[in-house]
């Protein structure tokens, strides 16, 4: 409103309670809302006028609106600036709230609170002239002489010294160029504090400054230091138009009636120093060349880019994490072949062959620097410590260990990572395993290879490719970063059960090293070497307390388990000493001592049991229960009919038996057992093989007639029913088994084979062969038929085994019956059972 004194705000004035910036007459800056009093303001007084600009409000800084409304209202600060809101937006995410842009007008006190709610209404005194900010300097008043006019020429020619520092070109530069010149001076220090860097405290103490000389020497200080700072910038490095920006604190700002100016909303030099930071971090990350230009690219780009853009965040995570990768750091590989192989026999008995690998590596790293890393893949059945020897071989090179468990992995993108055009995109599971190693030559463990999945987002096993290929991995290119990063110093150690689901392709770039199952007299060293050792410290006792002979180890890992690893035999030890623990703890509760009989009666049944606690095969049987597996086969083949075979499944080697009966009938053949299809075909084989030899070996049918199969049906069984089976290599168990039954006769109790037959009679080699004997051996069988193609891969048995077991090669089916029955099984006088075949040519 208009008087005769000049412009005059109203003398009852809505206040906007704010904590966050500090509004300087002069100025335009962005507050956002969303406190109950500063809600009903806007809602009230700003949205329902006709025009933004008739509405007049005062904004107080240095107080917070409280959450509640039915809060009381915090001491409010006594100096405020009237301003005019050019701007009001609403949003209601995350939460409802509104975005004010106002313009500064003038100074005012508060004289008193008329009302809190809905909002807070004031009575309030101007203590600026309104026009002064309004009016050019040819119209207004000038600064008085004196100390005042010194001070406004000395703060005056500082503006003029700053402005001569910077670039003319730069827009933000011009328009402080032309307020300089427009403005009268009493105005300055407002307007100055609100463009240069200043923090809000600073601020907050110019418009405190209510007499003029005051507000010159507050001011004048942030001024110098400016001035100071940009000497000492261009004393360092040539200025160019980005640093002129980053001199001014700017942002797109609203209007003030005649004039645009661009000021700042909030302080901004911590964000200057953390990009400086950056950017020295991004140099001293020793990056190759073609991730430096990125991350320069993308730097510059940040630094033009507001942080209330969502894509400032995006960018500034990529360039931490190009930070953070480690493209120089690598650790010293330690290269002592004897400490080496100490710390691998300590770490786990057995394992000869993964030994040996390692210090080969060891030795060839010696002679070679510059190798690059192998990819193995361990192949064996679960328990056998795989992963454990990955991360000892990790600890005996000194290096850094990383495990990425890919089982049921279905998305490339977690190997690859995904592009940054997605929201939520980060990198794969290989870039964050070495941001996490922090060096560039660690030990991953790729755990589970064979259970990776397929789904529409792609074939992980695929993208694995990449990674695991000696010749590509050195420029391996993540979604994420875009740019190659070196793999090729890093050791990857693959784990698997089976490498019948690992794509062809991807086993090819892996050197496959076989970990068969322990044999029982491994297990027993395990056991008293590492596991029970280990459970005793889990559970809290001392060898002083529980002792476990060797005898009832033995015991329990024929007995108590049947695994090709160690899993259940540590279970079992646990048991063990959970038991034990009970004895202990209740020898050790507090006994009060009473009169009573009774109770001393209950004090002695609770004395502490003699230490250490021996448990022996009682013992065993009530901690365990009784046994789960009978060692002994021969209860199962008192009929003939019966024969025992070995099978191979991802567990590692099984015995397996075939049964077979006849009876009367129409010559059909049944098999159940959920055999495959290449298991009826090997059964049909040996119906056709004995039926073509049944003359031979005087093989007869129920009425003894020489067809076997003559007014006969066969059904042939493979225990256990719910598992299903297939494969070639129980052909010789199949023909055994039916030649018993033909027979009449038995076969011997401690005999198990395995091998792949042919209608000529030949027995084939078959896989598997050392977790089949060493299933065999668990069982407690004494002889093993095996195919003579097969003798080779006995060397690989440990030499307790094969000392154990009496191994008959067989060349053909004769071989396999004569071994499978007491005193052989003979062919009829006279004849062949192999006639030789001559050419006629």
């Amino acid at each position: 409103m208009a008087s005769a004194g000049g412009i005059q705000i109203p003398n009852r004035l809505p206040l906007l309670l704010t904590h966050e910036g500090v509004l300087l007459p002069g100025s335009t800056v962005r507050f956002s809302v969303d406190s109950p009093r500063n809600m009903q303001l806007v809602g009230q007084r700003l949205l329902k006028g006709t025009s933004l600009k008739s509405t007049i409000i005062g904004v107080i800084p240095n107080t917070r609106d409280p959450e509640q409304d039915s809060d009381p209202l915090p001491p409010v600060h006594q100096i405020g600036t009237a301003g005019i809101a050019v701007q009001v937006v609403g949003s209601n995410w995350p939460k409802p709230h509104y975005t004010l842009l106002i313009t500064g007008l003038c100074r005012f006190r508060v004289s008193s609170l008329l009302k809190e709610r809905p909002f807070v209404l004031a009575e309030v005194e101007q203590l600026d002239k309104l026009e002064q900010y309004t009016t050019s300097t040819a119209e207004g008043a000038t600064a008085e002489d004196g100390e005042l006019g010194e001070l406004s020429q000395r703060f005056y020619q500082a503006a003029v010294q700053l402005l001569g520092m910077l670039d003319m070109s730069v827009p933000v530069v011009a328009k402080f160029r032309r307020l300089l010149d427009s403005l009268p001076r009493e105005t300055l220090p407002d307007v100055v504090a609100s463009m240069i860097r200043t923090s809000n405290k600073e601020k907050l103490q110019v418009l405190d400054a209510v007499r003029l000389e005051e507000r010159f020497r507050k001011a004048l200080p942030m001024l110098t230091r400016q001035i100071e700072g940009l000497k000492l910038l261009q004393k360092t490095r040539k200025m160019s138009p980005d640093s002129d920006k980053r001199v001014l604190s700017v942002r797109k700002g609203g209007v003030f009636p005649g004039r645009q100016f661009n000021l700042d909303e909030d302080d901004e030099g911590e964000d200057g120093d953390d990009m400086a930071a950056l950017e020295r971090k991004i140099q001293g990350a020793s990056m190759p060349e073609a991730a430096l230009r990125v991350c320069l690219k993308e730097l510059k780009r940040l630094k033009k880019m507001p942080q209330s853009m969502p894509e400032y965040a995006l960018t500034r995570n990529y360039l931490e994490l190009m930070v953070e990768l480690p493209w120089s750091k690598s650790t010293k590989d330690c290269l002592d072949i004897r400490a080496a192989r100490t710390l691998l026999d300590n770490d786990h008995y057995a394992m000869d062959k993964l030994k040996r690998r390692v210090l080969e590596y060891l030795a060839v790293r010696q002679l070679k620097t510059s190798l690059k890393g192998p990819i193995l893949c361990f192949v064996g059945p679960p328990g056998v410590g795989k992963t454990s020897v990955g991360r000892s071989i990790a600890r005996t090179l000194g290096r850094e260990f990383h495990r990425i468990a890919l089982g049921g992995v279905c998305d490339q993108s977690d190997i690859r990572g995904h592009r940054r055009t997605y929201v939520g995109s980060m990198p794969g599971r290989i870039i964050n395993g070495l941001k996490a190693v922090g060096v560039n030559n660690p030990v991953f463990l790729l755990d589970e290879v064979d259970k990776l999945g397929k789904s529409l987002q792609g074939d992980p096993a695929a993208a694995l490719l990449e990674v695991l290929d000696p010749e590509q991995n050195h420029s391996f290119t993540d979604h994420y970063l875009n740019v190659a990063f070196d793999l090729s110093q890093v050791l990857f150690i693959a784990t698997a059960n089976t490498t019948a689901t690992i794509p062809p392709a991807l086993l090819d770039r892996m050197e496959v090293l076989q970990v068969p199952g322990y044999t029982q007299e491994e297990k027993l060293e395990i056991a008293h070497r590492h596991l029970i050792p280990n459970q005793l410290e889990q559970h809290g006792l001392t060898p002083q307390q529980l002792l476990l002979p060797q005898d009832s180890t033995q015991n329990v890992i024929s007995r108590y388990t049947r695994e090709a690893g160690v899993r259940s035999l540590e279970r079992k030890i646990g048991a063990i000493c959970r038991a034990v623990a009970v004895k202990v703890a209740e020898g050790h509760r507090v006994k009060e001592a009473t009169p009573s009989g009774q109770e001393q009666q209950q004090e002695d049944k609770a004395a502490p049991p003699e230490m250490p606690i021996v448990i022996d095969h009682v013992a065993l049987k009530d901690i365990l229960g009784p046994p789960l597996f009978d060692m002994e086969v021969s209860e199962r083949l008192t009929l003939p009919g019966v024969a025992l075979g070995l099978a191979w499944t991802p567990l590692g080697g099984e015995i397996m038996f075939v049964e077979a009966s006849r009876m009367e009938g129409e010559g059909q053949l049944t098999l159940t057992g959920q055999l495959g299809d290449v298991m009826k075909e090997s059964a049909h084989l040996a119906i056709s093989w004995l039926r073509a030899n049944a003359r031979t070996y005087q093989l007869t049918n129920l009425v003894g007639g020489p067809d076997p199969m003559e007014g006969t049906d066969i059904h042939l069984h493979f225990p256990a029913g719910a598992v299903t089976k297939d494969g070639p290599s129980a052909g010789v168990t199949m023909v055994t088994c039916l030649a018993s039954l033909f027979s009449g006769r038995l076969v011997r109790s401690d005999v198990a084979m395995t091998g792949e037959i042919t209608l000529r009679g030949l027995v084939l080699p078959v896989g598997g062969i050392k977790d089949k004997v060493l299933a065999a051996h668990r069982a407690g069988v004494k002889r093993v038929v095996l195919p003579k193609r097969n003798e080779k891969d006995l060397e690989e048995l440990p030499a307790n085994v094969r000392a154990d077991l009496d191994f008959v090669m067989a060349e053909n089916l004769d071989d396999v019956l004569n071994a499978s029955f007491d005193g052989g099984f003979p062919a009829k006088a006279g004849t062949r059972a192999h006639p030789q075949i001559s050419s006629k040519l």
